[in-house]
């Protein structure tokens, strides 16, 4: 599997694209007269900016953190077009409101800032120089989904500045005027096949002259290949990783063996090739059985860590990719098999370094917070798209749509936010039959196939004295860590699903710059103790099925991880792995 470096989609690749980060033109609009004034045509006098940082951080080159809610890019890019060709600009993500124009006419808009979304702009571009011009539009508003970006003008406790504007990858795709859209892989286990959904954009009445071809490789050696007609936009087929015909032994993704396939796609119309994709597939299964999480059909204890996805002179966005991949390596180092990515969807590259690196992941989408029309309907747009954009990632093993009832205080009581969260469930379910759903994370759960914790106590007696109940009857009215919040919402009741301390830990050492969870430590030795008596009484609890420490890197004002924001270390790797390494007794 050939990745290409800095191509921004590894799960839907094709050679022919144009990276568009770099120096932009950037001016911010404080009174928002842009559009009456026509900046879309007359860009004003302007700063310069380095895309996909926004202007909040240093790396972007104008690092100023105040609130600024309407801001312009400008820019010309030279284009060769191919009559025969459309051109596609991909936004990886921009935060809020996204309004596009090309050489002055207006493209369209995008609402959310964490999904990938995409403007056809061939009526609109001519060979040579082409203006792009965006405007942005963004705000403190709760009703928004905004992770761990603060909604007051003054970070505070684990919220922190705030990210406007394009903050992942801008680039341009030159695809055939028929052209493959999008495919989803499923691959089956214990079936030893994969079921495939591919979606095109040929016209109904031309459908009956057009092929897909499927080709199976591992190792570059060819296991499988098959060839369907096209009889609607959407083909769904099975095709066989392992049969009678090729002999091959399926090789299963697991954190120990992270073993890929690649798989091509290929559009034929009347037998000539039109389009071609490549792609990837892990062969892998996520199951509960009996309160506990199978992989492979073996039980799954699971040792993640948290990672919020900062960075000190970028914020949200990577700084490249080299720093994407040097995260997951410190993540390995430390002894953990997994990432709960906290409240942000990430940069998909991440999510193919996960698969190559056999890193598990909980896909956590940022959360509203507030509830009301408006903030459902952001929410559940973008949730469908994030989860349909990351699907076929192996790597993923669970969805959390919602953290700590953000955007659903009112849940232990509300039927509303309830039907909200089960609502989130479902839709999810409905998506992907495959991986479990956590509506709710750390407290206040609803319908759930896997019950979380958070605690952060910092005294491992109390920590074993409030789980060590064999008969479970306490987690139905346990309040979670510090709070009146309840592990269930309303009537809810636990129903032998598996629990995980979805968050522990969060060891500050002693600083007056910033804070963590609990009485700081002074040093690095009290750190480890007191690190190493919470995981061992997690471990011995018989029921918790895994953990997850709170965090991997500081975060500006939030000091608790194991290395600082600029990823240097602040505790051993080598005696934190060693206690990872215990196995559950």
């Amino acid at each position: 599997m050939k990745k290409i470096k800095n191509y921004p989609r590894p799960q839907l690749v094709r050679n022919n694209w144009l990276n568009l980060n770099g120096k932009w033109n950037f001016v911010f609009d404080d009174n928002n007269i842009g559009e009456k004034k026509q900046y879309f045509n007359n860009f004003p006098e302007s700063k310069e900016i380095l895309v996909p940082f926004t202007y909040e951080t240093k790396m972007s080159g104008i690092n100023d953190e105040t609130i600024h809610e309407n801001i312009w890019y400008s820019n010309n890019i030279e284009l060769n077009l191919n009559k025969d060709k459309r051109t596609i600009l991909h936004f990886e993500g921009s935060d809020f409101v996204t309004k596009l124009w090309i050489n002055g006419m207006y493209v369209g808009m995008n609402i959310g800032g964490y999904h990938r979304f995409s403007f056809d702009i061939s009526e609109y571009v001519i060979n040579g120089k082409n203006n792009i011009t965006i405007k942005v539009e963004d705000s403190l508003s709760k009703s928004q989904p905004r992770g761990k970006q603060r909604y007051k003008k003054e970070s505070f406790r684990c919220w922190y500045i705030q990210t406007t504007g394009i903050w992942k990858t801008i680039w341009i795709e030159n695809v055939p005027k028929n052209y493959i859209i999008s495919v989803k892989n499923t691959p089956n286990y214990d079936d030893k096949n994969i079921d495939i959904e591919l979606s095109t954009n040929i016209n109904q009445k031309d459908i009956a002259s057009y092929e897909i071809e499927t080709e199976i490789k591992y190792n570059n050696e060819i296991i499988n290949v098959e060839r369907y007609k096209l009889e609607d936009n959407i083909l769904k087929y099975k095709i066989d990783i392992c049969n009678s015909q090729n002999n091959h032994e399926v090789k299963s993704w697991s954190p120990e063996h992270p073993y890929l396939y690649d798989i091509n796609y290929r559009l034929y119309k009347n037998n000539i090739l039109i389009d071609e994709v490549s792609s990837y597939f892990g062969v892998r299964k996520i199951s509960i059985e009996n309160s506990k999480i199978l992989l492979n059909n073996k039980e799954l204890y699971l040792k993640m860590i948290l990672d919020q996805g900062y960075w000190a002179g970028s914020h949200l966005t990577p700084p490249s990719e080299e720093a994407i991949i040097k995260d997951i390596e410190i993540v390995k180092k430390y002894g953990y098999n997994g990432i709960r990515k906290h409240q942000k969807i990430e940069d998909e590259r991440f999510l193919y370094y996960c698969d190559v690196n056999g890193i598990l992941v909980w896909n956590e989408m940022a959360n509203c917070y507030e509830f009301n029309d408006k903030s459902v309907e952001y929410f559940m747009n973008e949730w469908i798209k994030v989860v349909k954009q990351n699907y076929n990632h192996p790597s993923i093993i669970t969805w959390v749509p919602i953290n700590e009832s953000w955007g659903i205080r009112e849940v232990p009581e509300s039927i509303e936010e309830q039907n909200f969260a089960n609502s989130l469930y479902y839709i999810t379910k409905s998506l992907d039959k495959t991986r479990p759903v956590i509506s709710n994370d750390g407290w206040e759960h609803t319908i759930s196939d896997i019950i979380t914790i958070h605690d952060y106590k910092q005294e491992s007696d109390l920590l074993y004295n409030e789980y060590n109940d064999k008969e479970l009857a306490v987690l139905n009215n346990k309040k979670a860590y510090n709070t009146i919040h309840k592990l269930f919402s309303g009537d809810y009741k636990y129903n032998g699903q598996p629990i995980i301390m979805s968050e522990y830990g969060g060891i500050a050492l002693n600083s007056d710059k910033g804070w963590g969870y609990g009485k700081q430590v002074i040093d690095e030795k009290e750190f480890i103790k007191r690190f190493e008596s919470l995981t061992n009484v997690i471990r011995k609890t018989d029921y918790i099925t895994g953990y997850c420490y709170t965090q991997l890197t500081d975060v500006q004002q939030e000091i608790n991880g194991l290395v600082d924001e600029n990823r240097k270390e602040k505790f051993s790797k080598e005696i934190i792995n060693k206690i990872n390494s215990i196995n559950k007794k």
